[in-house]
């Protein structure tokens, strides 16, 4: 047993039952092992719990931290973070199900921690953002409402989003882009 696999399925426990209600002898079980032996491989469920939101936040940050590099222009940049964020929300559901809703479950210095880490991707949405309004691309809004916003409409995925629906996790993007970019008014109204 690899303590990945022991991780992983805890996330996809955590998922199911939330942290609080998942016990150890559940993540046991869930792999074949028995709660003695688990303890081989990891300390507690807070540890597992911390592990799970730090690689949802490292995979997040490098991949946002490389759009924002990128020499792409604002509007070019959103976009592709947008492709990149519900990429990674799609792409393993249980990670990013425990990255939005349980961290609750840390202990206090612990969730301190890893809210000032969230916060660091929470800076890289702004940038974009800012930058796009230096450039002119974007008109002057605010930039923290705005990344509130854009990931706010993205997080809820978890909750409606299926690999076998309608959409792609590019197309559901896209769509967002289309709409944060864009917004709802059509050409003639827009001026109004």
């Amino acid at each position: 047993m690899h303590r990945a696999e022991i991780v992983q399925a805890a996330a996809q426990i955590f998922r199911e039952k939330g942290y609080h209600a998942t016990s150890m002898q559940d993540i046991a079980d869930a792999v074949h092992l028995q709660k003695a032996s688990l303890y081989h491989h990891v300390e507690s469920k807070q540890e597992m719990l911390v592990e799970i939101l730090n690689q949802a936040l490292d995979r997040v940050t490098t991949d946002i931290t490389a759009v924002v590099d990128s020499n792409l222009s604002p509007t070019e940049k959103l976009r592709l973070a947008l492709r990149a964020y519900t990429t990674i929300l799609t792409e393993d559901r249980d990670l990013a199900a425990v990255l939005l809703l349980e961290y609750r479950g840390l202990d206090p210095a612990l969730r301190a921690r890893h809210i000032a880490r969230r916060d660091q991707v929470d800076r890289l949405w702004r940038q974009i953002v800012q930058s796009g309004i230096d450039a002119g691309e974007f008109r002057s809004v605010d930039p923290a409402m705005t990344s509130f916003a854009l990931l706010g409409v993205q997080n809820w995925m978890i909750t409606w989003f299926h690999k076998d629906g309608r959409l792609t996790p590019t197309q559901a993007a896209d769509g967002f882009a289309d709409l944060f970019l864009k917004g709802l008014l059509n050409g003639s109204e827009a001026g109004k």
